[in-house]
C-alpha cells in the first residue's frame, strides 16, 4: 500500500501521528455523545419506562451490524490496497444517517436506523484503524497509543458541549456532532501525507523480527483480555447516566457528560506518559496489566458506593485506568496481528472485542440489576477485569 523506497528504521512523522489522532478522536465523537447521551434521551422520550429495553435492542442490533461491517470493510480495504476512499465513504454515510435520526418515529424505525448508521460508521472506522498499522512502526506504537487516548476524551468533551443547556435542541445536537466529526477526520485525509513504510506491508513484514511476536497465544490473550475489559466498559458506557441517577436523582445528563469528559481528559497525559515509557523500556504489556488491575479496583469501589461522592471516585479510578488500557491496547495489538496483507480484516476480528460486549452487556445487565442492583453487576464486572489482568500478567514478553 506504500511506496517501496523507505528504510525500515524510518520513523513516522509527528504531523501524521497528530492528525491521525485527531481523526481517531473524530471517530469517537461520531458515536460517544450519541450512544451515551443523545440516544438514551431520545429512547426515553419515545418509549418511556421501556427505554432500557429499547436501548438494549439498539445495542444488540447495532453491535451485530458493526461487527460484520468492520470486518467486511477492513477486508475490502485490504483487497483494494487503499484505505482513504473507504474512510471518506464511511464519513459521508455515517454523518448523513446521524442527522437522519429524527426521521425515526417509533422503536422499530429507530433500531433500523441505528443498524444502517453502524454500517456506515464502521466503513470509516475499520480502514482508519488499519491505516495506522500500515505506516506506524513498532518503535512508535506506545506513542500512538498515548495519542489515541485523546479519542474517548474528545468524544466525551463533545457530549458535554452538545448537552449544554439551551445551546441546541435534540435534532440540532445531532447536526452539530456530524459537523464536528467531519472537521476532525478530513485533515489527515487531506494533509496527513504519511511517510511510506514498506517493511510494515506484505510478505516482507511477515518475515521481519516484529512479526515473530504474533504467536497464537499472544493473539488469544490480547483478544480475550480486551474483551473482558470492554464488557465492563460497555456497561458503564450505556448505563452510566442511569446509575448516577439511581445514586442521586438530581443528577442531569450534562453533569454526567462533564464527569465523563473530566475522567477521560485526565487519562490523556497518563496514557501519553505510559506509552512513551513503554517505547523507551520496550515493555508494551506492563501498562496494560496495571490498567486492568486498577479498573477492577475502581469497580469494587463503585459496587460499595453509598453516596454520589464515592460513586464519582470509583468511576474516576475505573474510567482513568481502563481508558489508558484501551488506548495502549489498540496500538500494541498491531504487534501481534499475524499477516500484514490482511491487517484490515484481522483488526475487524479484533474489533469484535469492542462490539461483542454490546451483545453481552444488555442481557447481563437485565439479568443482574433487577435482582442484585448495580452493585451486583459491578462485582461481576470486577471479576472479569481481574481475569484480564491475569491473562496479560502471565503473557510472554513481546520481544
Amino acid at each position: 500500500m506504500q511506496e517501496a523506497d523507505a528504510r525500515p528504521e524510518q520513523r513516522q512523522s509527528l504531523r501524521f501521528l497528530w492528525l491521525y489522532a485527531l481523526a481517531a478522536a473524530g471517530g469517537a465523537v461520531s458515536y460517544v455523545p450519541f450512544l451515551t447521551l443523545l440516544l438514551p434521551v431520545r429512547a426515553e422520550s419515545m418509549a418511556g419506562l421501556g427505554a432500557i429495553d429499547l436501548l438494549a435492542y439498539c445495542a444488540f442490533a447495532g453491535a451485530s451490524a458493526a461487527s460484520l461491517a468492520n470486518i467486511g470493510f477492513g477486508w475490502a480495504s485490504d483487497r483494494t490496497g487503499s484505505r482513504k476512499p473507504w474512510i471518506v465513504g464511511g464519513l459521508v454515510w455515517s454523518c448523513a444517517l446521524l442527522v437522519s435520526v429524527p426521521v425515526a418515529v417509533n422503536p422499530v424505525q429507530l433500531v433500523g436506523l441505528i443498524v444502517l448508521w453502524q454500517i456506515g460508521l464502521n466503513m470509516m472506522l475499520g480502514p482508519l484503524a488499519a491505516w495506522a498499522g500500515d505506516v506506524v512502526p513498532d518503535e512508535q506504537k506506545g506513542m500512538l497509543g498515548g495519542l489515541l487516548a485523546f479519542a474517548p476524551a474528545l468524544g466525551a468533551a463533545s457530549g458535554a458541549l452538545v448537552t449544554i443547556p439551551d445551546l441546541a435542541g435534540p435534532d440540532a445536537r445531532l447536526a452539530i456532532v456530524a459537523c464536528i466529526v467531519a472537521i476532525m477526520v478530513l485533515p489527515v485525509l487531506l494533509f496527513g501525507r504519511p511517510r511510506p513504510m514498506p517493511h510494515l506491508a506484505g510478505d516482507k513484514a511477515e518475515k521481519a523480527p516484529e512479526a515473530r511476536h504474533a504467536a497464537r497465544g499472544a493473539v488469544a490473550r490480547m483478544w480475550l483480555a480486551r474483551l473482558l475489559v470492554q464488557i465492563a466498559e460497555a456497561a458503564l458506557f450505556a448505563y452510566l447516566l442511569i446509575w448516577f441517577l439511581s445514586v442521586d436523582p438530581s443528577f442531569t445528563d450534562n453533569d454526567t457528560a462533564r464527569i465523563f469528559a473530566l475522567v477521560l481528559a485526565l487519562s490523556v497525559p497518563l496514557a501519553m506518559l505510559a506509552g512513551r515509557w513503554s517505547d523507551l523500556k520496550d515493555r508494551p504489556i506492563l501498562p496494560l496489566v496495571l490498567g486492568a488491575a486498577l479498573g477492577a479496583a475502581g469497580l469494587l469501589v463503585m459496587a460499595s458506593a453509598e453516596g454520589i461522592g464515592e460513586a464519582i471516585v470509583g468511576y474516576l479510578v475505573f474510567g482513568l485506568s481502563t481508558s489508558v488500557f484501551l488506548a495502549l491496547h489498540s496500538s500494541q495489538t498491531l504487534r501481534v496481528l499475524p499477516k500484514p496483507s490482511t491487517r484490515g480484516r484481522d483488526l475487524g476480528i479484533f474489533n469484535l472485542t469492542n462490539t461483542v460486549p454490546s451483545l453481552i452487556m444488555p442481557w447481563l445487565t437485565l439479568a443482574l440489576v433487577p435482582v442484585f442492583g448495580f452493585s451486583g453487576l459491578f462485582i461481576v464486572l470486577a471479576a472479569l477485569t481481574v481475569l484480564a489482568t491475569l491473562l496479560l500478567a502471565t503473557m510472554p514478553r513481546l520481544n
